[in-house]
């Protein structure tokens, strides 16, 4: 996509900008799609941020030599301070493009004057988008850009900031990149994750209002070709940061920074949302013609919530219900129209009070034509795993072979009434989600399309799956200092489990308990640790294919000491005990990282296998060439999945 092939649709805000003071706008694109005639559809909404007023006349216009026509809606204003104090509104239009043939990409930018008063001294403001019309090779389709908006006023106290997540959704699942425009300085002590989209202080910041412009990039995570009207193509290498971005769209916002509170404890002056909210980066879904609704419930004991603020659509209504011990409810109506069809929809939202707001929780929701398949699934919730049993009978035509939970690696399993699923709280994708007054532990069973696939004609597929304990009872032993157990299902093997322990003696008998994570250890300590197969199969042989040393529970880490690679001891301490064939048990010299590394986790990669089989990995051993493995499809065998022990502290 080369810089001469940039087109401007100029947004005109005529004898408005002057009038009111900006606070910052977020733009969306529906996807877009080629006609028949070879031209480009391009619909894209606008929302823009105000005070007690928001813009309410802005005129776009399309130059004549990029588009045949262009159609926009009236501006509405969204949402707005209920409360009489005009703390925030945002209003929202949306505009149609019908882009001309041989066009390489569509572009919007505006430059104008002038951002609300705010210490970082910024004026001028441009808001800005491009969009790539390449057909990409993976999709068949043209790009779908990043979906992101943010609500109109962050209130944060100068002692209670906590990262500000940003929504960045992709609905191509292509690697968003979020930077500070190159334009625009970042205000000062403030810094981001550019590949996680958090917003985070490097030290205290300034009492005020500061000003935020960033732009959020995609990039594919496959290698693709873009092919264009005119019959020429691109190649974009998977993951390539360096190449120019699929799409790009510009967030700009504004955050006052509150003097210090008293107390930075959620739930008590700072709202806090209970487990009745979305989580954030939630994917909801949306029937045309048909109400949808959006709960969620914030806490605060020692201030009064007295509002919700919430950037959405057009036409979606806010009520607000003020409850007991400091609680408050917010629902979200809106029935998307034909013109929402396959639209993604942000929705972004925070708990108010006079002090201070909560955190704020962003959703994508998805607009189809009927509703999204959901069956009918029983979760049984264990100490450390999920059992799913989901009723054929509930979704007619159902394929089973299409169907995988949110780490594809772990498979599923059918008999005649029922599809099931096993898995702990640490493997297959399971996410920990802090739902304020209780922990969820939650999964998807989701349909799937093959790469090579033009049509189908299977029903899409989304069941949430999860189980949820309540904060006040301690979850450590189920999860949180020691992931332990660990449950998987392949087809070939049925459900099968490991167990990776730490044991106070070479007899490898009595374990180290829950409550003494994490493990103290002085320098040259023995280490005595065991790893055990559990499988439906009645005969199976466990090999440990590596086993690595980090300073932190990533096993990706590029700080790590090999303690076992290929299945040979790389470490001169390490003595491998007699055992079964479902058991490992091994001991190694405690050892500390260099530098200001006080902890130590150990991940080993771990496979079972049937025995007799003279090709397995458990049948090679050790391996100085690990080329010479054979392809896992000539034998009975797992996939190498990782389990992790730790953290070893040094006292």
């Amino acid at each position: 996509m080369e810089a001469g092939a940039y087109y401007l649709l100029l947004l005109a805000l005529t004898g408005i900008s002057s009038t009111l003071s900006f606070y910052g706008d977020s733009i969306t694109f529906q996807p877009a799609h080629k006609q028949k005639d070879g031209t480009y559809k391009v619909t894209f909404h606008h929302r823009q941020n105000g005070r007690s007023s928001c813009q309410n006349k802005p005129l776009h216009t399309c130059e004549s030599e990029v588009c045949t026509s262009f159609v926009e809606s009236s501006v509405l204003q969204t949402d707005q301070d209920d409360t009489g104090q005009g703390r925030w509104c945002q209003s929202e239009m949306h505009a149609t493009a019908t882009v001309r043939k041989n066009q390489t990409s569509f572009s919007l930018n505006h430059s104008s004057c002038c951002w609300g008063s705010n210490v970082d001294g910024k004026t001028n403001w441009t808001s800005e988008a491009v969009l790539d019309l390449g057909s990409r090779s993976d999709s068949h389709a043209l790009n779908s850009c990043p979906s992101t908006t943010m609500v109109s006023s962050l209130r944060v106290p100068q002692n209670c900031f906590s990262p500000i997540h940003i929504l960045a959704h992709d609905p191509d699942g292509d690697h968003v990149r979020c930077r500070f425009s190159s334009d625009a300085e970042a205000p000062a002590n403030f810094a981001l994750d550019e590949s996680k989209c958090v917003l985070s202080t490097k030290g205290e910041v300034d009492v005020g209002v500061h000003v935020f412009e960033l732009m959020l990039e995609d990039f594919s995570r496959k290698n693709i070709t873009l092919t264009y009207a005119d019959g020429t193509s691109v190649f974009r290498e998977s993951s390539d940061m360096n190449s120019p971005p699929l799409c790009k769209v510009k967030l700009q916002f504004s955050m006052e920074i509150l003097p210090p509170l008293s107390s930075c404890e959620h739930g008590r002056v700072l709202p806090m949302f209970l487990s009745k909210t979305p989580s954030h980066g939630d994917v909801l879904h949306a029937t045309m013609g048909q109400k949808f609704k959006l709960y969620a419930q914030a806490k605060a004991t020692e201030a009064s919530i007295n509002d919700f603020q919430v950037s959405g659509p057009q036409n979606m209504t806010k009520e607000f219900k003020a409850g007991e011990q400091g609680t408050a409810e917010l629902i979200l109506s809106w029935t998307p129209q034909y013109s929402d069809l396959y639209r993604i929809v942000p929705v972004c939202f925070t708990a108010e009070t006079n002090q201070s707001q909560s955190d704020m929780r962003c959703v994508v929701v998805l607009v189809t034509q009927a509703a999204l398949l959901q069956g009918k699934a029983t979760v049984t919730c264990s100490p450390n795993k999920m059992t799913v049993a989901l009723d054929k009978s509930s979704m007619p035509g159902i394929d089973g072979n299409f169907l995988q939970l949110i780490d594809s690696s772990c498979s599923l399993t059918s008999n005649d009434t029922h599809i099931l699923a096993v898995m702990s709280f640490s493997t297959c994708g399971t996410k920990l989600l802090d739902k304020g007054d209780f922990l969820v532990f939650a999964n998807e069973i989701l349909s799937y399309e093959l790469p090579s696939e033009v049509i189908i004609r299977r029903k899409a597929i989304k069941i949430d799956i999860s189980c949820q304990f309540p904060k006040a009872v301690s979850i450590s032993s189920y999860y949180n200092l020691q992931k332990s157990n660990y449950i998987f299902t392949e087809s070939n093997f049925g459900s099968f489990g490991y167990t990776f322990e730490i044991y106070n003696d070479n007899k490898f008998t009595s374990k180290v308990e829950a409550i003494n994570y994490p493990v103290d250890i002085m320098l040259l300590d023995t280490i005595y640790m065991g790893i055990q197969a559990d499988s439906e199969l009645p005969s199976v042989t466990l090999f440990v294919e590596s086993c690595k040393a980090t300073p932190n529970i990533n096993p990706e880490n590029v700080l790590s000491y090999d303690l076992v690679k290929n299945g040979c001891l790389k470490d001169e301490t390490v003595v491998v005990y007699p055992s079964n064939q479902k058991t490992y048990n091994f001991e190694v010299q405690a050892f500390k990282f260099s530098g200001e590394y006080e902890q130590v986790y150990i991940t080993c990669s771990v496979i079972l296998c049937e025995p007799g089989t003279p090709y397995s990995r458990c049948a090679q051993g050790c391996l100085s060439d690990p080329s010479r493995r054979r392809r896992k499809s000539l034998v009975k065998e797992t996939f190498s999945h990782s389990i992790t022990q730790g953290p070893f502290r040094f006292i």
